[in-house]
């Protein structure tokens, strides 16, 4: 899979849910983690983060948008449940992409929205946790962006 991502979020505010998304971006390849405006409370997020991303993956810590740089070419991908939204299923992922979340109990705010060149949806029927959210973000980019065959037509996987 050619190109890189980077995963973050608005306004995170638990420690815990940006550890368990630093980690999960880890183990999906990610280039680099990202917060803007995060809770001071998550500056201990490190510790929630048994995989130490933060030795591997660099992690940026924006207090504002008007701090966010992202390399030339990138394209930001805001994840809300919009009614404009593409479905994540339906969407193409660019192949340079920095995807930002909403914060715990919120949406991403109406300046967020603005900057970004997407906005994508998971179809569920209502919001679910952000690093949960984060994790299907970058499942979906690796398995539609990846070499996979395509699924059998039958249960079950394909037989060598």
């Amino acid at each position: 899979m050619k190109g890189y991502f980077a995963i973050g979020a608005e306004g995170i505010s638990k420690p815990m849910n940006l550890g368990a998304l630093m980690r999960t971006a880890n183990a999906f390849g990610a280039s680099f983690v990202f917060s803007v405006e995060a809770a001071d409370r998550t500056k201990i997020a490190n510790l929630a983060d048994t995989s130490r991303t933060f030795k591997n993956v660099p992690y940026y810590a924006w207090d504002s948008m008007d701090e966010m740089v992202f390399p030339k070419g990138c394209q930001l991908v805001g994840i809300e449940l919009t009614d404009d939204a593409v479905e994540l299923p339906e969407f193409k992922h660019p192949r340079m992409a920095a995807y930002v979340l909403g914060p715990e109990r919120g949406n991403l705010s109406d300046e967020m929205v603005a900057r970004c060149d997407h906005i994508v949806k998971i179809p569920t029927k209502f919001c679910i946790n952000v690093s949960l959210a984060g994790a299907l973000v970058m499942y979906d980019r690796v398995r539609s962006m990846g070499a996979w065959r395509d699924r059998p037509i039958m249960p079950g996987g394909p037989r060598s």
